[in-house]
């Protein structure tokens, strides 16, 4: 909704908003375009700004007074996904990220190399691409890159997101269990992606992780679309990788180039391979497009590297979900070798928030060291799902002590990974500065 936000100040529309507790970046972003935000949704402020439309996110839900007083006095309004596919979408060649993970930091990649040969892509994402330094633009541009979320689109409109935005090229990533607030199972989240696929035309593209098997049963409902696969053994994979994490592009056997880059992690490896086809679909051959990705920044709070204070790193990463959890550990210790991994989390989401994954939890933090879990905002105690770690485990419900704690257990070299999809109550931020204090102390 920020992206969309910033979208439409850009065409000249004045812009207001309201939501609760906004942290950076986009609370930054916002500030920095002079769109004034309301704290908290009450109706009155209806009045004070009185739009000629409300764009409704789907974290707007009935109860809320401002929703009720919209829908009371009849009002305008449409979902955010409807307003950019009729007021930016339209006559696009749109390429589309969808994915249980990796669709920030894929379609980032992806807006990034369009970029670097000069296609000049507007686009919208779920994070800010350190290329670009923004979430999201439009352009004069035929192309237009989005970050196609699964999740629902309004209260009014319980399709996915994506349905609205109408691909001529479309990413699927993965596609594994999450949402658990409005998907039932699996099985309804692979129709969804179904839907999306059926809006994708004949001589369009879809790029689709050949190991994925909830994605091969939604494509076998019916796929009307040439498909291109990336994976071990697939069309696209990853040849040889070398020890500074650069890695080889395989396209049908034959070697396309070396992508040399900061980024750790086969996810991220296999996010560029879908990044390439999708380019190369635009235009972009892919030897041009390896040379962008050695010159892509990644993004805000994906693995993003908060401050070293001590010989300790402290990192900031989305990850919200036990295979998110997983992979970014096993990402850091290909890096990081036999340094000690500090996983920081809070189950935050509204899928974690339900218990729905507890029994993958502890498989997910096996390749850290040490686990610190803040349960102050869950409805669950997640001791027993933990309990497998043993004393590598320590679960607090404040947060001010366990930043305490953990900066007491830390040590010189340890690689400190804290992951949540909220402002972790600038946990990065807290521990820094306790580290920082405590070196003062001892100089």
């Amino acid at each position: 909704m920020g992206g969309l936000a910033k979208i439409a100040a850009e065409r000249g529309h004045v812009v207001t908003g309201c939501d609760a507790q906004v942290y950076p970046p986009m609370s930054e972003q916002l500030r920095s375009l002079g769109i004034e935000l309301h704290e908290g949704y009450d109706a009155a402020q209806l009045e004070r700004y009185k739009a000629d439309l409300f764009v409704v996110g789907n974290a707007m839900t009935r109860g809320k007074p401002v929703v009720e007083a919209i829908l009371d006095r009849g009002l305008r309004y449409a979902s955010g996904p409807q307003w950019l596919a009729e007021n930016v979408l339209m006559d696009k060649w749109v390429l589309a990220v969808a994915g249980t993970h990796g669709k920030s930091t894929t379609s980032s990649m992806l807006a990034w190399i369009l970029e670097d040969n000069g296609l000049d892509p507007g686009f919208l994402i779920g994070g800010i691409a350190r290329n670009f330094g923004i979430s999201a633009r439009a352009t004069a541009s035929r192309f237009f890159v989005i970050e196609a979320d699964e999740y629902d689109t309004a209260f009014f409109d319980k399709r996915s997101k994506f349905v609205w935005y109408r691909p001529r090229t479309a990413a699927l990533l993965n596609l594994e269990y999450d949402h658990a607030d409005i998907f039932p199972d699996v099985a309804a989240i692979e129709t969804q992606f179904h839907h999306l696929v059926r809006t994708v035309p004949s001589q369009g593209l879809l790029v689709v992780n050949g190991h994925a098997s909830a994605l091969k049963r939604a494509l076998a409902r019916g796929v009307w679309t040439p498909v291109e696969r990336f994976g071990p053994g697939e069309p696209w994979c990853v040849g040889p990788i070398h020890a500074d994490d650069s890695f080889e592009v395989m396209v049908d056997g034959a070697r396309q180039g070396t992508v040399c880059w900061g980024l750790m992690g086969e996810h991220n490896r296999e996010n560029a391979l879908a990044a390439l086809a999708c380019a190369r679909h635009a235009g972009v051959p892919v030897a041009k497009g390896i040379e962008s990705l050695g010159r892509f920044e990644g993004v805000k709070r994906r693995m993003e590297l908060r401050g070293i204070v001590g010989g300790i790193h402290v990192y900031d990463d989305f990850a919200h979900h036990p295979t998110a959890f997983e992979t970014t550990i096993d990402g850091l210790r290909r890096r990081v070798g036999k340094a000690r991994i500090v996983a920081v989390f809070e189950p935050r989401s509204n899928t974690m928030k339900q218990g729905t994954m507890q029994d993958r939890l502890a498989r997910s933090f096996g390749g850290a060291d040490l686990v610190y879990c803040y349960a102050g905002e869950i409805g669950w105690d997640p001791a027993h799902a933990l309990a497998p770690l043993g004393s590598r485990v320590s679960i607090h419900e404040d947060l001010d002590p366990m930043i305490e704690k953990l900066a007491r257990a830390l040590r010189p070299g340890d690689h400190v990974l804290a992951m949540s999809n909220g402002g972790f109550g600038n946990l990065h931020g807290k521990l820094l500065d306790r580290l920082t204090m405590a070196e003062r102390a001892s100089a």
